[in-house]
């Protein structure tokens, strides 16, 4: 496990609109042989081939196109199909679908279409996604057989988190701006990155169309409005112009350290477990999961890094507490081979505990329902 570091970037000020406030993340210099471009479909409900007789199933209005040289030469974007507010808007007269191959595939010989964010989503749905590998008693036929088969996860349009929609339309882009941190009721919601400037300007609107999680929608609905950034320079130690830009470049670089530190903390000092997904020339696309601790923010995300470690692309999603319960859950139940008796020694709590937290966080099917019967009443006598 290791933590995830935004290197090549800087933050600047962040900008507030009600209880949204925006991050810029600039590059000093943009990454010229990697660019990324929006594919959009026509149908936003996309069906994904992600293994035999494995389907994934979400809203899924757009695809990215990844670009890239191999000799280090500046790459260009491959292009955006584009379509009116009249098309964007009117509603589908039917439920059409797409389906896809793969999550990422290649679309020629340098480029690579991959489904942002559902890169990630499917990596935290697949977590154990096989179930029981031991034939335990406690388990049901259907876990033995099936696994967590179907699994699923809610999550809303960022249309629907309060106020996004509005920050991101008066959100001043900043020179060199190749990314941006999303925060709602000042809680991290998502991070963007992009390799160049011109692609974050093409892509900066798809933020609208990602998914965010149920904490995100909730703090949006209840949140207030958040206190915007302010300089805040002493008169008495300025004498000159240089003196006022010497206070502003040190008030910037306070709030950087800050933010960096304090407000991003949750997703930068976090422990994350990576997957590689694609090779792509001097470049790596990956994902990752995060430990799923509890009681402290968890994201998972997907990530296009270079040799040198220094990151190109990024986009995260923060599990709410019940997903990273969930996460945790499962992830104690691997590590002990799935077996129940186990598994509730290390959480630090008896076998019906355990068997009645299976229940409450959805996955009940998998035991056998005597199993889960015996568990209820042991819990009732317990209570007495």
């Amino acid at each position: 496990m290791t933590d995830l570091a935004l290197t090549g970037l800087t933050t600047h000020p962040a900008q507030a609109w009600g209880g949204v406030r925006l991050v810029p993340l600039v590059r000093a210099e943009p990454i010229e042989d990697l660019r990324l471009d929006a594919r959009l479909y026509d149908t936003e409900l996309g069906v994904v081939e992600v293994g035999p007789r494995t389907e994934y199933v979400s809203y899924i209005p757009h695809g990215f196109v990844a670009t890239w040289t191999d000799d280090g030469t500046p790459a260009s974007a491959y292009g955006t199909q584009l379509r009116g507010p009249r098309e964007r808007d009117r509603p589908p007269g039917r439920m059409p679908l797409r389906f896809h191959r793969r999550m990422a595939r290649r679309a020629g010989r340098n480029r690579l279409r991959f489904l942002p964010l559902h890169l990630a989503l499917e990596g935290y749905l697949a977590l154990h996604f096989g179930g029981p590998e031991i034939v335990w008693e406690e388990w049901s036929q259907r876990a033995i057989s099936h696994g967590l088969s179907p699994r699923a996860e809610e999550a809303y349009t960022g249309a629907q988190v309060g106020g996004l929609e509005d920050a991101l339309r008066v959100f001043e882009i900043h020179s060199g701006q190749c990314g941006v941190l999303v925060y709602v009721a000042d809680a991290l919601a998502a991070a963007f990155v992009v390799p160049h400037p011109d692609d974050y300007r093409a892509l900066h609107t798809t933020l609208v169309h990602d998914l965010y999680g149920e904490l995100i929608f909730h703090y949006a609905m209840f949140g207030g409005p958040v206190a915007d950034f302010r300089a805040r320079i002493e008169d008495a130690t300025v004498r000159s112009l240089a003196d006022l830009r010497a206070g502003a470049r040190r008030q910037r670089d306070e709030w950087a350290a800050f933010h960096d530190r304090v407000m991003a903390g949750g997703l930068l000092d976090g422990d994350h477990t990576y997957q590689r997904v694609h090779e792509m020339g001097g470049y790596r696309l990956s994902r990752f999961l995060p430990s799923f601790e509890r009681r402290r923010e968890n994201h998972i995300g997907e990530l296009i890094t270079d040799g040198a470690g220094r990151l190109a692309y990024l986009k995260t999603f923060r599990l709410s507490e019940n997903q990273v319960r969930r996460g945790h859950l499962l992830t104690s139940l691997a590590a002990t081979g799935w077996n129940l008796a186990d598994a509730a020694a290390a959480l630090g709590v008896t076998e019906p505990q355990l068997g009645l937290r299976i229940e409450a966080a959805g996955f009940g099917h998998l035991l056998r329902q005597d199993i889960l019967d015996h568990y209820r009443a042991r819990a009732r006598r317990d209570r007495r």
